[in-house]
């Protein structure tokens, strides 16, 4: 019988119902979860979106992003993830974390965000995150590209991407047509974007 592989380190919920609480990291390879610095940023700028909002986190990972919208006030949250041993420590977190804020929903999806992507219609959020590996960059430009051809009409989600601070925005935007960055943040290595629609009905 094999042993559990024991979490390598933790992350923290920075602020909201969960502020403080941590969240185990299984090692696995390319698994590479948001620094508070980073975090902290963007959640300030996600702010004016995040309560009652619909959130796609499309690489989940370690969850802490989806986590930190739900402990922010986002009312349901989609959480996508392929790899089964880091899917099974989502789950795990999410049983250690309970219960929910009032009136929140989290969904986890053990799945490739690509498939899930490539067999939706009519996508719906307020907010989508996009943090694949940053080894595979061909997954940025693929999923924006699958996300661009299948929003609901008139939906303009807000689109968070987190990359290589090597890949530049011309290769973010190649699919994403009257959108644009909002705003950027290079820390060391990341590189962290919020795209926007430039035609809102």
């Amino acid at each position: 019988m094999k042993k559990k592989q024991a979490p390598s380190q933790r992350v923290r919920v920075i602020g909201g119902f969960w502020r403080s609480r941590l969240i185990d990291i299984v090692t696995q390879p390319g698994l590479r979860p948001s620094t508070d610095r980073v975090r902290e940023t963007v959640f300030n700028w996600l702010t004016p979106y995040i309560n009652d909002a619909k959130i796609i986190d499309l690489f989940a990972g370690t969850g802490v992003l989806g986590f930190e919208a739900c402990s922010r006030g986002a009312q349901q949250v989609v959480l996508i993830e392929k790899n089964h041993a880091v899917f099974q420590g989502l789950k795990n977190n999410l049983d250690k974390l309970r219960p929910l804020p009032e009136g929140s929903d989290i969904q986890l999806v053990c799945t490739d965000a690509i498939q899930w992507l490539s067999a939706q219609h009519d996508i719906e959020a307020e907010i989508i995150f996009l943090d694949p590996p940053f080894d595979q960059p061909e997954l940025v430009e693929e999923s924006l590209r699958l996300i661009h051809q299948r929003l609901k009409k008139d939906t303009h989600p807000i689109i968070y991407v987190e990359t290589s601070a090597k890949l530049d925005n011309e290769a973010i935007l190649k699919h994403m047509p009257q959108w644009m960055m909002e705003k950027q943040l290079v820390a060391g290595v990341v590189k962290a974007s919020i795209l926007k629609c430039l035609v809102v009905q």
